[in-house]
């Protein structure tokens, strides 16, 4: 193998079939006195992406963020506990999947061989009824990944599988992105599911975990976003369904790494500063933006915007001038999904030995997963060797409305005293909990509507997890994706390459498969 040909390898994973999407020929980069001035608003994955692109195609790059540190959605602050230890407190645990290339390609830049990420042995997901699925000995490889959970599953065995509607469950065998919204938008996950007649306990285990990935109720999803995740994981992709996690926080693992990476490159980094307005900018040599903040308004060439979704119906709101009218209706009915909470616990004593990193649970009242963090992470680590604690993670995803947030972080302790036993005996030295509600939710029917990284506006692009991307990813593969195509549209109208993409197969694998797909067509 020729150094060039393991460094793809390297890069894109152990998949041979994933694709590889070349960027539009065009310089290697801006000359020093033509290169444009871009702003970023928004450092989440989004936006970072899109910040080191531009960057490193030489434009001169100003990135807005209004939290006052970098990571959107996976940032940290630093927090003080009763005992005087200080700690990081973020949003906790998230899985890095061996199919997020192009996000694993963004932390390369900081981390060539991510050393700062470490392997979880397993997927374990355990049902209140008492079974539990792992992944750890399932094959990576289709359509033997989906073969070897049948036959190592005692939530879903040979009979369920003989049980189902072959002909309901043959689309599974043929996901074509984009193809599969215009097939499946206009039903709910929980609706695909009973149509196909997965048995009760595999629907809890290996697939409402899965749509409660994207905080949402799989009633109120759109079965296309649940049959492009089977997709990813299971029939798409030979990666797997093993993840990665950051050794340290998120802050000190991944984005102070990257914000020195972009202010090396001249990068200036504006945290603590939310974009108020965006406005156009039209004058004879093609205009651009005018971008206000709290200290005033600044000119550019470009901009992108790489907001969650509430953040930029707000700021397309207070920008008049921006888009179509039939476009910003399109943002305006961007939704958020339900809201969620993550509960950290520092206890006086560890759990028991054999009590894994990460356990997804289903069936214990809300309670969604629960990590325990000294398996993995080094500060974690480090305060239980201190101690003789443990520091365990707690996970509602959408929450009811109208849930009482005390009564709810109540109800998750109760549950994990239910999952570990020995946990009921611990004192808890201190707790910390974060209710958010800024995901983005995508519901039945609402794929057509969905903006994508082109505007109305050409010099003014879109990022982020929320955005159209007619590609096979989803949570933050979706957000570094569109946060290269974003930069990578507003460089390819200046003449400049971009970035080169990879993801999983767009089609299924197999041509045998596709045919037994394409028949439910008929």
């Amino acid at each position: 193998m020729s150094r060039q040909t393991a460094r793809q390898t390297a890069r894109r994973g152990r998949d041979r079939r994933a694709e590889i999407m070349i960027p539009l020929r065009g310089r290697e980069r801006f000359a020093p006195d033509d290169a444009p001035a871009v702003a970023v608003a928004g450092g989440g994955i989004a936006g970072l992406a899109a910040a080191t692109l531009l960057a490193e195609r030489g434009a001169r790059v100003t990135l807005y963020e209004r939290e006052e540190s970098l990571g959107g959605r996976l940032a940290g602050r630093s927090t003080r506990l009763s005992d005087g230890s200080r700690v990081t407190m973020s949003r906790g645990f998230h899985a890095f999947f061996r199919q997020y290339y192009n996000l694993r390609g963004l932390l390369r830049r900081t981390d060539p061989g991510l050393d700062r990420l470490r392997a979880l042995p397993d997927y374990p997901l355990r049902h209140s009824g008492g079974m539990t699925d792992s992944f750890a000995r399932v094959p990576r490889t289709p359509p033997f990944s989906a073969l070897g959970f049948v036959a190592l599953s005692p939530s879903f065995g040979w009979r369920d599988l003989a049980g189902m509607d072959a002909r309901a469950a043959l689309p599974l065998l043929d996901v074509r992105v984009p193809e599969v919204y215009e097939r499946f938008d206009g039903m709910s996950a929980t609706a695909f599911l009973d149509r196909v007649r997965f048995p009760a306990a595999a629907h809890h285990l290996a697939f409402e975990v899965f749509s409660r990935s994207f905080f949402a109720d799989p009633r109120e999803l759109s079965a296309a976003e649940l049959l492009l995740m089977f997709h990813i994981y299971f029939l798409g992709s030979a990666e797997g369904l093993l993840f990665d996690v950051p050794t340290e926080p998120f802050p000190q693992a991944l984005w102070e790494p990257l914000g020195d990476y972009l202010r090396r490159l001249g990068a200036d980094l504006r945290t603590g500063t939310p974009v108020r307005r965006v406005q156009p900018v039209r004058t004879a040599d093609g205009g651009g933006v005018a971008v206000r903040t709290d200290h005033g308004t600044d000119r550019y060439d470009g901009a992108v915007l790489a907001l969650d979704p509430g953040a930029l119906r707000g700021l397309v709101a207070a920008s008049p001038g921006l888009g179509t009218p039939v476009w910003r209706d399109r943002i305006d009915a961007l939704r958020t999904a339900p809201p969620f909470l993550v509960s950290r616990l520092w206890l006086d004593r560890p759990v028991r030995p054999d009590r894994p990193g990460f356990l997804g649970t289903s069936g214990y009242d809300g309670l969604d997963n629960i990590s325990v963090l000294d398996r993995y992470e080094g500060e974690a680590a480090r305060w239980a060797a201190r101690s003789g604690g443990a520091v365990v993670e707690l996970h509602a995803y959408a929450v009811p409305a109208g849930a009482a947030p005390e009564q709810v972080q109540n109800r998750l302790v109760e549950s994990l005293h239910r999952v570990y036993p020995e946990t009921r005996e611990a004192r808890v030295v201190d707790a910390r909990h974060e209710w958010r509600s800024d995901c983005p939710l995508f519901p039945i029917g609402s794929h057509a509507r969905r903006p994508g990284v082109s505007t109305p506006d050409p010099a003014v692009t879109l990022a982020g997890d929320a955005i159209r991307c007619d590609l096979p990813v989803a949570l933050m593969e979706r957000a570094a994706t569109t946060g290269f195509l974003a930069a990578g549209t507003l460089l390819a109208g200046w003449g400049v390459r971009g970035q080169t993409l990879w993801t999983v197969p767009r089609t299924g694998r197999s041509r045998t498969l596709r045919a037994l797909g394409g028949l439910a067509g008929r």
